[in-house]
């Protein structure tokens, strides 16, 4: 839906994860086993998958100022069930929080790339469109932080057509 830039670092996981559905079609990549094997997702674990692909939703319009689409389980519980460590580079002295399970789960990497976007600060332009019909996921690059909608020239474009034609009502 976006002409924007993917989010930077390990939010690109998150944005996709968030992206893999079109609530406008109600199609969802996540029904394929192309589509979940991108994000290494095993028919099993479809139904976490959704939770926590919902979860991040809910948590994206937060950063928007949108209130949650639907209930959903808060992420902090989600993410609270993953074991992370500090791992340090031997070379340059870096440090990053990583999954106990290198090749964990997608909740690990996605705990993982929170806490990185975290210390990065990067964490909450990671926003969800506000239209309703959409919701898409976007990182925000605008200088104040307050974009509104995942594409302009489409979501935008809706939104203030929506508001002229009340304005003429």
């Amino acid at each position: 839906m976006s002409e924007r830039l993917p989010a930077p670092g390990g939010l690109a996981v998150v944005e996709a994860l968030v992206n893999t559905v079109d609530l406008g079609s109600g199609r969802d990549a996540l029904d394929t086993p192309e589509g979940r094997a991108r994000f290494g997702i095993a028919a099993g674990d479809l139904d976490a998958a959704r939770e926590l692909r919902e979860s991040l939703r809910a948590t994206c319009l937060a950063h928007a100022g949108h209130p949650p689409h639907r209930a959903v389980t808060p992420l902090g519980e989600l993410l609270a069930r993953v074991p992370l460590y500090v791992a340090v580079d031997p070379r340059d002295g870096s440090a990053r929080l990583a999954p106990a399970d290198d090749d964990g789960p997608l909740l690990s990497r996605v705990a993982a790339a929170v806490a990185q976007a975290l210390t990065e600060g990067t964490w909450e332009r990671l926003k969800a469109c506000e239209l309703p019909d959409c919701h898409w996921a976007y990182y925000d690059r605008s200088p104040a932080g307050r974009g509104r909608w995942c594409s302009m020239q489409v979501c935008g474009a809706r939104a203030k057509m929506r508001r002229y034609r009340a304005k003429g009502s």
